[in-house]
């Protein structure tokens, strides 16, 4: 058995158009052991199966067609435990997916945008935050080692954005957006890129429009927290920032994290 788990969550935006770029990641000599993916924009069969299968991932998929979709990837078979968020019936969107792998429980979550400030968007990312802070506490409470990833389309601080200003009406940076996310850390979780970096950017997101990638002006909206019982494991975190500066790219780019065995 290896020493540690690297565990990655990625906003691939569009599997179709991304295919390459995935199974470039999963054959890479630092490929995660656990791949969280958001955004797949597709219906389970058209996710390329055969292919993750062939470079030695196990698939769990919750698809919708043209937009959302979370995966779970993992070279150990994973274990279903839920494809829905609990707390509304009427909602389905393909935005949670949540696995076990031996003892470790992880989640990968797509959270709303919810721009524009001030319309239904936006009330239903609050909502959906809600719903999701309801349902980590029901986790943190069985006292697991509990691995939380996705892409929470939250900037947490100041810190976290390049631009301030520019982002100051956006929802991702809005106090509402900001204290829904802190709900959920307050729980007792850790966010395992900021417990080792406390002054990198980390930025995980460039917009593709004005240059952004090339002048650096990111965002960190995906984000891993851990349970106490994960963090004690937690040895090493990062951002793999080499997938954003790939042709035709997500705009996204992996965050990771390894626990100790």
């Amino acid at each position: 058995m290896a020493d540690r788990m690297r565990i990655a969550s990625w906003n691939l935006n569009g599997v179709r158009a991304r295919a390459a770029h995935l199974l470039d990641l999963l054959r890479d000599a630092n490929a995660p052991d656990v791949l969280l993916l958001q955004e797949l924009k597709a219906t389970e069969d058209a996710f390329p199966a055969l292919e993750v299968r062939e470079a030695g991932y196990h698939a769990l998929i919750v698809g919708q067609k043209g937009f959302n979709g979370v995966a779970i990837l993992s070279r150990e078979k994973a274990v279903e435990r839920a494809r829905i968020l609990p707390g509304d019936g009427t909602d389905d969107q393909a935005r949670y997916l949540e696995a076990e792998i031996d003892d470790l429980i992880v989640v990968s979550l797509y959270a709303p945008n919810g721009n524009p400030v001030g319309t239904d968007k936006f009330a239903y990312k609050l909502a959906w935050m809600r719903r999701f802070a309801a349902h980590a506490e029901a986790l943190f409470d069985t006292e697991r080692p509990i691995v939380l990833g996705g892409d929470w389309n939250v900037c947490p601080t100041a810190r976290d954005v390049a631009d301030a200003e520019a982002m100051a009406g956006d929802a991702l940076c809005q106090p509402e957006s900001r204290a829904a996310w802190h709900a959920v850390l307050w729980q007792g979780w850790t966010d395992a890129f900021r417990a080792l970096h406390a002054e990198e950017p980390g930025y995980t997101y460039w917009d593709y429009q004005g240059g952004a990638w090339a002048q650096d002006r990111g965002l960190r909206i995906d984000h891993l927290l851990l349970s106490p019982r994960a963090a004690e494991r937690l040895v090493a975190s990062g951002v793999d920032r080499s997938l954003r500066g790939k042709d035709s790219p997500s705009d996204h780019t992996p965050v990771w994290c390894e626990l100790a065995a």
